[in-house]
């Protein structure tokens, strides 16, 4: 018995030898892999953009331009595109009318001052503009009279004066008829609101938002275009005024070199 129990405790020790390493490796193995753990990164989360609904000018402007209603919105708009279109023309024309006044008459002067009223002439057919014009009358009528030049030139001055103010009256017009337009459609909107009030007998703003979007919406675009016009209208009455100036300060200044060396 005392052989059998000391080959038991032996084998007993061997064993224990035995599990004791593997215990370690096992051990060593499992802080390894938390090691691993906890360096591996965190998951990066991918930033989801937010998606964009701004929304361009255009598209803004076609929204609310449905919204009011094509029925009162479309007299506004061409309100808007034919005013336009006669402040582009009269832009284009007075500019196109405007002359170096001071070079013109210079040239005329050395034409007059030898004689060569023909030459003066030529000068004035080749220059742009009403002063131009206005010139060339006088001139040819030089051979009547002054008394009959200065009344030519008079004549035509307000020939020339009512050419620049062409398409005026149009411009006026549409101006007034833009935020017109507008009002009626806001009238008619505050109407179909109480409409909408008395067939559903409520006064819920659900009820009546529908009308006074329509009038509200109909008058802001109104008002707009009345405003756009109105500013190029000013502008192109600045314009006149300048031109209408030229004329008449190198008017007196165009009798003076005729008196001067005319015989």
């Amino acid at each position: 018995m005392s052989i059998v129990g000391l080959l038991t405790f032996a084998n007993f020790n061997d064993v224990k030898a035995q599990d004791q390493p593997a215990a370690e490796a096992t051990e060593q193995v499992a802080e390894t892999a938390d090691q691993a753990v906890a360096e591996e990164p965190a998951p990066v989360e991918e930033a989801v953009a937010p998606a964009d609904d701004t929304k361009s000018f255009h598209q803004v402007l076609k929204e609310k331009y449905i919204q009011g209603g094509a029925g009162w919105m479309t007299p506004v708009l061409l309100c808007l595109i034919f005013g336009m279109a006669l402040v582009i023309e009269r832009i284009l024309y007075l500019n196109m009318a405007t002359t170096n006044v001071k070079k013109l008459l210079d040239g005329i002067e050395d034409n007059v001052k030898g004689g060569n009223y023909e030459g003066a002439k030529e000068l004035c057919r080749n220059t742009r503009g009403p002063v131009a014009s206005i010139f060339y009358q006088g001139l040819d009528r030089v051979d009547q009279g002054l008394e009959n030049v200065e009344k030519a030139v008079t004549s035509y001055g307000g020939v020339q004066m009512a050419r620049l103010e062409n398409n005026l009256t149009w411009i006026g017009l549409f101006i007034a008829l833009a935020p017109s337009f507008g009002f009626l459609g806001t009238v008619v909107g505050m109407v179909q609101a109480f409409d909408d009030i008395e067939v559903a007998g409520d006064i819920s703003p659900t009820v009546v938002a529908g009308g006074m979007k329509v009038a509200l919406l109909t008058t802001i675009f109104g008002l707009i275009v009345a405003i756009i016009l109105q500013i190029f209208y000013n502008y192109i009455l600045t314009k006149i005024e300048s031109l209408v100036d030229q004329m008449e300060d190198g008017s007196i200044s165009f009798m003076d070199i005729l008196v001067k060396y005319h015989k």
